[in-house]
């Protein structure tokens, strides 16, 4: 049996009308399961006797089971979740002032093996299907209406970063299929423009997100304005070089005619220098994009620190005419950074600050 989870509405409604149903029965399923939050097809009471035994026969509608929720001052939440083969993952939730914003995982473990993330210290072990992505926005949004009854503005997610656990472009189909859900009207009804993907430079990827012409945001996790430095920190860079990475970035502009975002965690002594802050702005100079800053979060399985010179840096990209902002930190108080949560609970990680 397949969990209903992985379906959009057009392939429920096919798979009704092929097993005698109607095809406004497929609206009726996904009104009870993402507007009411429904999962017992029992309870879907305008559906007849027939349907609901069909559907118990042939859907699973199970969520996770929570391991570990984490709630910091500032109201972020991270929870680990347990798969249903006892795989683990994390979503973080982080309320900001402008809405809700859940960072969402693709993968089981990460094959990228950038050497300042946490995500990569465990392997990837598999791909998230599609219900395992879709259903991580849906427990949280679950949550939030249970918890916020009272005040409407946080009862749901507003924004969605593909950012968590795994490369997402090494995921590509369940990914897009799990976005087109969640976008949905019908189901999670996240407009397109507040769902941003981001990648280390899949490149064949990212010309295929190109074709598709979407108005979900791209983000790129650069992280080094040169080939020397991106090689040692981010090994896809030696498949896939900033020169041919950048060339992809200006296919994705010319076909979408949407910004990018730069991602670019700041590394004490390794990415961070005045220089670097030169070479960046260079690489980047005329591109519809902006830089986002990261301040690196530490952990003990690495010598990497955070930068001093944040400031600096962003004062060299305005002055040069990059667009530029420093992230935010949510949840400095828990392990809220990529994958720090999964590898301390399996004894990969000793310590997170």
């Amino acid at each position: 049996m397949t969990n209903i989870f992985n379906y959009t509405l057009a392939e429920l409604e096919k798979t009704l009308i092929e097993s005698g149903y109607k095809k406004f029965n497929a609206t009726q399923i996904f009104e009870w399961i993402y507007d009411k939050y429904e999962l017992n097809f029992d309870k879907m009471s305008n559906l007849s006797n027939d349907l609901r035994k069909y559907l118990q026969k042939n859907f699973t509608n199970e969520t996770f089971e929570e391991l570990v929720n984490q709630t910091s001052s500032d109201g972020t939440i991270k929870i680990l979740f347990k798969l249903s083969d006892n795989k683990t993952i994390e979503t973080v939730l982080m309320p900001q002032q402008y809405g809700n914003t859940i960072c969402i995982t693709t993968q089981v473990g990460c094959n990228m093996a950038c050497t300042f993330c946490a995500s990569g210290l465990i392997k990837k072990q598999r791909n998230l299907d599609v219900s395992e992505i879709v259903r991580q926005v849906w427990i949280m949004n679950n949550m939030l209406k249970n918890t916020n009854e009272t005040n409407s503005d946080l009862t749901r997610i507003s924004n969605v970063v593909v950012m968590g656990i795994g490369e997402p472009f090494d995921n590509y189909d369940n990914v897009m299929k799990a976005l087109d859900i969640l976008n949905n009207a019908k189901a999670l009804a996240i407009g397109s423009r507040h769902i941003t993907v981001s990648t280390c430079g899949v490149i064949p990827k990212i010309m295929e997100f190109s074709e598709r012409k979407m108005q979900i945001n791209l983000a790129i996790s650069l992280h080094a304005p040169n080939n020397e430095i991106r090689s040692e920190i981010m090994p896809i860079n030696k498949a896939f070089p900033l020169e041919k990475l950048m060339q992809a970035v200006d296919y994705y502009l010319a076909k979408t005619n949407r910004r990018v975002t730069f991602e670019y965690i700041l590394i004490d002594k390794v990415n961070d220098s005045n220089e670097n802050a030169r070479e960046l702005a260079e690489l980047i100079k005329g591109k519809n994009g902006y830089v986002n800053l990261i301040p690196y979060n530490e952990i003990n399985e690495n010598t990497y620190k955070r930068s001093k010179n944040i400031d600096n840096f962003f004062r060299i990209l305005k002055k040069s005419g990059i667009n530029a902002v420093v992230r935010h930190e949510y949840g400095l108080d828990i392990d809220a950074a990529c994958g720090q949560l999964r590898v301390k609970r399996e004894g990969v990680l000793n310590n997170a600050f």
